[in-house]
């Protein structure tokens, strides 16, 4: 009887279990009411009585060494299962992490603003809700001016009217009236306006403006300033030009073309076979809006600049939709970096 109990003993030492059913196995022999320990103890009462003592004391040893193997192969083979569920092999070389990238609208407006603030220029934001005297009275629209009806506004409440702003000169205003001269500032954001979306317009886009006020400021440095845009952005053999035009808070005012950067000259269908495209518009502060803020025109004059960065952005990576940067498209959007 002992010499079965030390074989026992060694057949538990020597036990392994690498799945839950070579696990079942070992419970059932060594375990469970019908295993091989069990029918020691059944064998009992054939010991020798002189002996019982010492045999009940080797059952028991044998039983908890049963059961502390039986514990330590259940934790065995919930590891062995934990990595075989994870999918995982740890031999294979690790897969390189996928970043995102910036959306193209966000990589030039960066680079606009970087170019601007190289120039002495900070940035200022405002609200997208203003009211009709920052977006339209205060900057001389007339109160027949088409731009107040309902085809290209969205108004939020009227009498008063509130309204989602159609332009970023709404903080030209916001700044001349909260802060005193010189002020030398772009305000990039979003604006609004009531119009049908289409490749070539959408119901809301991005503006950078600029403006500048001090004494003694001139349409030749509003000149320089563009001029110097032109060739940081577009390159340096980038033309500039001025066509006269009219906007209701400035006076003279331009429109600004810039020289094709796709064909240089010849034309392109970039440029429509002229040589030059439109990236914006421009002028000297009409003294009204001066004197909306209450700043003197006789002492101080100043410029004002305004660009769409989609319209700068689709002509700059050749994009012919509009609505495309808007669209959230995996595989547009990751084009760029």
């Amino acid at each position: 009887m002992f010499e079965k109990v030390e074989s026992i003993k060694k057949q538990i030492e020597e036990a392994v279990a690498n799945t839950k059913e070579e696990l079942e196995d070992y419970r059932l022999k060594f375990i469970s009411r019908k295993g091989v320990i069990s029918e020691l103890f059944a064998d009992f009462k054939n010991v020798e009585s002189k002996r019982k003592k010492e045999f009940g004391i080797a059952l028991n040893t044998l039983k908890t060494q049963a059961e502390n193997r039986f514990k330590k192969l259940i934790d065995q083979v919930n590891s062995t299962d934990s990595k075989r569920d994870s999918g995982i092999d740890l031999s294979l070389p690790p897969i390189p992490g996928q970043t995102g990238s910036l959306h193209p609208i966000s990589i030039v407006k960066n680079r606009m603003i970087q170019i601007f603030e190289r120039q002495g220029f900070n940035v200022t934001e405002g609200p997208e809700i203003e009211d009709d005297w920052h977006n339209f009275t205060a900057l001389n629209f007339p109160e027949n001016h088409p731009a107040r009806e309902m085809q290209d506004t969205y108004f939020i409440r009227k009498d008063p009217d509130l309204l989602l702003r159609t332009h970023t000169s709404t903080v030209q205003i916001q700044l001349m009236q909260n802060e005193n001269p010189p002020f030398r500032s772009i305000m990039p954001g979003r604006v609004y306006r009531n119009e049908a979306i289409s490749a070539r317009a959408h119901c809301f886009f991005h503006q950078v403006e600029g403006l500048y006020v001090d004494k003694n400021v001139g349409f030749k440095d509003l000149k320089q300033t563009l001029y110097h845009f032109a060739r940081e952005f577009f390159g340096k053999d980038t033309q500039i030009r001025f066509r006269p035009s009219f906007f209701p808070f400035t006076e003279p005012s331009a429109e600004i073309d810039i020289s094709c950067f796709i064909c240089h000259g010849p034309g392109c269908k970039i440029c429509k076979y002229t040589g030059w495209v439109e990236i914006g518009g421009s002028g000297m502060v009409d003294p009204d809006v001066l004197k909306n803020c209450n700043i003197d025109p006789d002492v101080y004059s100043g410029f004002a600049f305004g660009m769409g960065i989609e319209r700068i952005t689709m002509l700059k990576y050749q994009i012919d939709d509009i609505r495309l940067f808007s669209e959230n498209d995996v595989r547009f959007l990751s084009q760029f970096e």
